[in-house]
């Protein structure tokens, strides 16, 4: 037995929400599904978004609980996947919610009856009541390091602390943060005052953005059908750091554009949005499923453009011959700059994926340029935060490829707030002045001679 009915007699409310958060973590912990998929399944009505919170939490602080609950453990290693989840899932709420604790452990006790493992109700019971008893003089001990202090991999804070000296704990501090809901409006439809009146009148608040000329700000998250205009397509939900690259690609009216990596298209839309009146977007992704949510998005919203489902670095698959006067690389990445809206990449990115994926960025880069006109503008872009997927990207491309050269962008600090500027452009870090998640755009020209 794996669930359990959502009700059952004698079970301590908040067990089944617990044991399903469980379910979740262990598909992350042990087999390396993503939060998304892992939450797919879990929870249902009212009982999903606590489900999700709960499980994202855990995520977010899960390599700082597990080393206190280990420290309680005979044998840690004897602990079931599963198990270690829940009991990590209990941490998290006796540590970071406004919950009874002795409620949080009466929970936990019955969801191992609920996850049909009962004779581990004890063991669970006993370490929960000495955490809950204990927890501030272990963590006086552990958090020491500043590893468990944050809840980072290692490897990722010597990265950034290598990248960014002086920024990185701040970077560590807004990857734990809980992010902003930012909206971005359809100007062609609507405009922000209008469309802030229309927030008031429904009982929300939020606040413009001005680096952002579409972003607004919601003073509290709310579900997305609570968003008014979300249904009719007035409105999407897009991290105002991610709205910048509509604006730095600068496409005008009767131009082709590309946009390489379109995948879930929440660029893909704002730059129909933008310019209306485009002679063609293609938008290129390699995964079909992910495609279909592009192709969601622009119905949802009433934009078309021509979805192809395709590897980048074959062209010859979409691809009609005719040059593209801008072009949009949001390329893969280690996403360490989305951190905050997706704890679970803590967990599942490794050190080792680094050169793999920039070799992969690399490889996009350069069939994507060779679409380009000659004299047009590609816009390479990340949410990552690391250099070596970003400059280090920019400046082997650079250097093999005689037709290209980089394109001023505007200073960083005229971009967006707290913005840095970089050798071949321009870097949002998480939190920063600007409140947004973190972002890298570089810009590059074709030259029309090998210059």
């Amino acid at each position: 037995m794996q669930g359990g009915p959502a009700k059952r007699a004698g079970w301590a409310p908040g067990a089944t929400t617990l044991a399903a958060a469980a379910r979740a973590v262990a598909l992350v912990v042990g087999k390396g599904r993503t939060a998304e998929v892992a939450l797919q399944t879990e929870g249902a009505g009212a009982e999903r978004s606590a489900v999700r919170a709960i499980t994202l939490g855990t995520l977010r602080w899960y390599l700082r609980l597990v080393p206190a609950i280990d420290s309680l453990l005979t044998r840690p290693r004897t602990v079931s996947p599963l198990l270690r989840a829940l009991l990590a899932v209990a941490a998290h709420q006796v540590e970071y919610s406004r919950n009874v604790p002795q409620h949080t452990v009466h929970a936990a006790v019955d969801a191992v009856r609920v996850l049909g493992q009962p004779r581990a109700a004890g063991m669970v019971n006993a370490v929960l009541r000495r955490f809950v008893a204990e927890r501030a003089s272990i963590f006086e001990r552990l958090d020491t390091d500043v590893v468990v202090r944050t809840a980072h991999p290692g490897w990722l804070v010597e990265a950034l602390a290598e990248a960014w000296p002086e920024r990185y704990e701040a970077i560590l501090a807004a990857n734990n943060a809980h992010p902003p809901l930012v909206l971005r409006i359809d100007a062609t439809r609507t405009t922000v005052e209008e469309y802030l009146e229309e927030l008031q009148r429904a009982g929300l608040a939020g606040r413009p953005l001005g680096f952002a000329p579409q972003a607004i700000e919601l003073d509290r998250p709310v579900a997305v059908d609570a968003i008014p205009g979300f249904a009719e397509g007035r409105v999407s939900v897009q991290d105002a750091g991610a709205q910048l690259a509509a604006y730095l690609l600068d496409a005008a009216r009767g131009m082709r554009v590309l946009d390489a990596c379109a995948a879930p298209g929440g660029k893909t839309s704002h730059l129909l949005e933008r310019t209306p009146d485009l002679a063609e977007l293609v938008a290129v992704d390699v995964d079909e499923s992910r495609m279909a949510r592009v192709r969601e998005n622009l119905e949802r919203l009433r934009r078309t453009a021509r979805l192809c489902v395709a590897d980048v670095r074959r062209p010859e698959s979409f691809w009609d011959g005719r040059p593209f006067d801008r072009i949009l690389v949001d390329a893969p990445c280690s996403s360490t700059g989305v951190i905050r809206r997706h704890p679970d990449i803590k967990l599942l990115r490794r050190a080792g994926d680094l050169e793999g994926l920039a070799a992969v960025q690399g490889e996009i880069l350069a069939a994507a340029f060779r679409m380009l006109a000659p004299g047009g503008r590609l816009l390479y872009s990340t949410c990552s935060v690391l250099p070596v997927e970003n400059d280090e990207v920019v400046r082997r491309f650079l250097a093999r490829e005689p037709t290209a050269r980089s394109a001023p962008l505007p200073p960083a600090d005229r971009v967006a707030p707290g913005a840095v500027d970089r050798p071949f452009g321009i870097q949002l870090l998480p939190g920063a002045a600007a409140g947004t998640d973190g972002f890298y755009y570089a810009c590059l020209e074709k030259t029309t001679a090998g210059t």
